[in-house]
This record gives structure tokens, C-alpha cells and sequence, in this order.
């Protein structure tokens, strides 16, 4: 029987790693797995007052769709009794992990995408099986220092090609080998790192759960199967706060969807040996984190309450001479032996493709909007990749409460970006099944999950 108003809380792991040969996306194309750097996990966080219980499961994956977690979130309430809508299971988005989703050129793996379910349910159900009475904080910093946005007005005359429309995008997202054509970034990146603190009554840690808004480091040989910086942030945490064996790190994505590390200002900013800068970012962010425990808000007293809906949002497709052009490119092309050093030729076709594809969606998808409140924390739940604008937004409307953002979370509609954003062009905004909602998607989520948490 829980006591009423005392929280109580359980945290575990499961090992995910794909065997090698295992396919890898994240990448225009598909990679197989070669080599395991580190190992990746699912980490779940279940959380339980007198009346209600919360499970949060942060996955090492690049993306994972509705069809995939719905099939987890049966099976965990089969076994738990945890309703759907009370599950915030996310992926971390390292682009070094088995796939079980078709991204661009790169495929699913059907013999890990069977696998994976029930090691997620595994996560969930052990971490209920591990509940005790705890006491719940929040603590945040700002670390402005490794998130850059990656999108750039560039300098008149430069040709930022549209692999979609075939005219030219004011906005260069990774000017690679372009450097010097830079005018300035577009964008202001939300750098406040913020965090859930779990202790138990023996002021143990349990878990902690942290949120940043950079999108991935991907300092790695494709074919590398690596947590990437979030897997070294949750090894280094538990080391540095001498945690027992059963503590759980969790880093979950913001809202990363134009941020990363890459410094094209300053190019030789980071050293360029493999696996070199995530073990840096991760590190420090851990180290960063510790220093800042004794500003942790905590509370003796955490009633938790869900909110859950459904918003449907029309899809962007092409129009039938756009689709007639794509078929006559698709028919033509080998995609099993594409020339990838021709790189405006290599997404020409790949884009191709995704017109043909993304035509035979449906004209509407509908989209999870989630929110937790854990006392006076609050976490909303969206299933893309969403701008830093969104995440900045949401928590200067969610007054009163210490807020973020898990992205990627109970489904993968792939980018929502701003409608000014769309209308600039860059990579994020390429149509195709990975950024396909309506101009205006972003905005009526925005809208609606600020009156979801308002509701709270």
C-alpha cells in the first residue's frame, strides 16, 4: 500500500547493444555495425504517488515510431498495470545505434526491430519492481559553451542548393568546406542544462534524470555502435557522485533540432580524434552537474498528474508534377550502389525517393502531445525533432514551474520546424518523410501543448 502523499520512485537499465552487422542509420545511407564502442541502454524511471504512476524511458536510439512503442506500452501495462498515456518512453538520437526506423537511404534492421521491444518493457518493469520512498528535486545551470546552431545565412551570391524545390535556400545548415561564406547563425539555441535529482530515504541516489538541448556529437567512424556523449554523461555522473551499483544516469534531447557542436567559426576548436569530443562534452557536463547539486530544489512531497492528447496535423506532400518528376528520377537510379562523393547528386536522388514514399502517407498524422508534473516540475513530451525556438518558448509560458522539454519522445514525425524556418529552406526543412508536417505544425503544437501545461 503507498502511503498517502509520499513518493516513491525506482530506476533501471537494460543493455540494448545490436551484435555486429547489425544496420546502422542516421545517415543519408545505410551503415552496418563494425565495431561496439560502448554499450547503449534503456533507461527507465518509474515514478509513484497514492493515485498515479509515471514511467520515463530514455532509449539509446537514433529515432523510434508510434507503431514501435505503442507495442511497448502494451506490453508494459500488461505487466505493470501502468496506463499508455502515463509513458514518456524517448530516443537520445545517437546516429551510432541499431535501426529499427527507415530515415532517408537508411533501413530498418528487422530482426533488431523485433528484438528491441522487450528489452524496453524489460527497462520499465524492472525499474516499477524497484520502487522505494524517495524525495525529488529539481537543479538547472546554463552551458552555453557546446551548443552552436548549424544553420547560417551565408553570403550574397553563395548557392544553397534545394534538393526539393530546385531553387536555392537563404539558409545553409553545415557549410561544410564553406567556412568562409559564413555571415552569422539564425538562430538563439536554448543552453540551460536542468535535471530531476532522485534520493532515497538513506539520501542514496536512485536516478537522475537531465535534459540538453544538443542535438548529437558524432565524433566516430560510421559503422561504430557508440552511446555517444549521452552515454558518456551518464557513466561519468554515476562516477563522480560515488553512486551505487543500481544508480541510473539518464540524458534525454531537448529541443536540438538545429543545434550542434560543430564550430565553423572556429574549426580547430576541438581535437579530431575519434570519440575524443563527446568524451570531453560528456565529462564536463556530468562534472558541471555535480558542482551544481547544492542549488537542488528538492521536495519532501512530489503529486504527480498526466496530461495526454492526440493533435492532428496535415502532412506536406508533393503535387503531381513534383511527384512526376521524382518518379522519372527513382526509375532511373540504382539505389543500392549510389556514387556518395557526388554529394548534390546523391541527395537529389535520395530526395527523389522520398517524394514517392512520403505520397503515400496518409493526409494527417496525429501527434502525442504529452506533460508530466512531478510537484513543481513539469516535462512536456513531443515526438520529433523540434528547434530550440519551440523548447524557449514553452518554458517562458510554463511560469511557475521548472520546465523542459524531452523531444523525440512517444513517437518520430521527424522535423517540425518554425514556419519561418520552412520558408528559409536548409537541410531540416527538405520535404520528405522525416519533415512532412504542415507549415503551420509547429506553431498549433506549440499552441497547444502551452495550453496542455497551463491546464496543470
Amino acid at each position: 500500500m503507498i502511503e498517502t502523499n509520499k513518493t516513491k520512485a525506482g530506476a533501471s537499465q537494460v543493455d540494448i547493444t545490436p551484435p555486429l552487422g547489425t544496420l546502422v542509420n542516421g545517415d543519408f545511407i545505410t551503415h552496418y555495425a563494425v565495431h561496439v564502442h560502448d554499450p547503449l541502454f534503456a533507461k527507465a524511471l518509474v515514478i509513484q504517488d497514492a493515485h498515479t504512476t509515471i514511467a520515463i524511458c530514455v532509449v539509446d536510439i537514433c529515432a523510434m515510431s508510434r507503431l514501435l512503442l505503442d507495442e511497448v506500452k502494451l506490453k508494459v501495462f500488461e505487466q505493470t498495470g501502468i496506463l499508455p498515456q502515463n509513458m514518456m518512453i524517448s530516443s537520445t538520437h545517437t546516429h551510432a545505434a541499431g535501426s529499427v526506423e527507415s530515415l532517408l537511404g537508411g533501413h530498418a534492421d528487422l530482426p533488431y526491430r523485433q528484438k528491441l521491444p522487450g528489452l524496453i518493457v524489460r527497462a520499465i518493469v524492472q525499474a516499477q519492481q524497484n520502487v522505494q520512498q524517495v524525495t525529488i528535486g529539481f537543479g538547472s545551470l546554463d552551458v552555453p559553451e557546446y551548443i552552436l546552431c548549424r544553420r547560417y545565412a551565408m553570403k550574397a551570391g553563395y548557392e544553397a542548393k534545394n534538393p526539393v524545390t530546385g531553387s536555392l535556400d537563404t539558409v545553409k545548415t553545415n557549410p561544410f568546406g564553406d567556412e568562409n561564406q559564413i555571415v552569422a547563425p539564425v538562430a538563439q539555441m536554448d543552453t540551460e542544462l536542468c535535471y530531476i535529482a532522485i534520493k532515497n530515504e538513506q539520501n542514496e541516489w536512485v536516478s537522475i534524470v537531465a535534459n540538453y538541448s544538443l542535438h548529437y556529437v558524432g565524433d566516430w567512424p560510421n559503422g561504430t555502435i557508440s552511446a555517444d556523449y549521452f552515454g558518456v554523461f551518464s557513466s561519468q555522473l554515476k562516477s563522480k557522485l560515488h553512486a551505487h551499483e543500481h544508480f541510473v544516469g539518464i540524458m534525454s534531447n531537448g529541443t536540438s533540432g538545429e543545434a550542434n557542436i560543430w564550430d565553423f567559426a572556429n574549426p580547430t576548436r576541438f581535437t579530431k580524434t575519434d570519440f575524443e569530443k563527446s568524451r570531453l562534452i560528456g565529462s564536463d557536463l556530468a562534472e558541471k552537474m555535480v558542482q551544481s547539486l547544492d542549488n537542488i530544489n528538492w521536495q519532501s512531497e512530489s503529486p504527480l498528474t498526466v496530461m495526454y492528447e492526440e493533435l492532428p496535423v496535415a502532412v506536406r506532400k508533393p503535387d503531381a508534377a513534383e511527384l512526376a518528376a521524382a518518379k522519372a528520377i527513382v526509375a532511373v537510379t540504382r539505389y543500392e550502389s549510389l556514387d556518395t562523393t557526388n554529394y548534390y547528386d546523391t541527395v537529389n536522388k535520395i530526395y527523389a525517393r522520398e517524394q514517392v514514399l512520403l505520397n503515400e502517407y496518409p493526409g494527417v498524422k496525429h501527434l502525442p502531445l504529452q506533460a508530466f508534473k512531478i510537484g513543481d516540475i513539469v516535462i512536456g513530451a513531443l515526438g520529433g525533432e523540434f528547434f530550440a525556438e519551440t523548447g524557449i518558448a514553452l518554458k517562458s509560458r510554463a511560469s511557475g514551474y521548472h520546465y523542459f522539454t524531452i523531444t523525440l519522445a512517444n513517437d518520430y514525425v521527424g522535423y517540425v520546424c518554425p514556419e519561418l524556418e520552412i520558408a528559409r529552406g536548409g537541410y531540416e526543412t527538405w520535404r520528405c518523410r522525416t519533415s512532412c508536417l504542415d507549415v503551420k505544425a509547429e506553431h498549433e503544437v506549440r499552441e497547444r501543448l502551452s495550453a496542455i501545461i497551463a491546464q496543470l
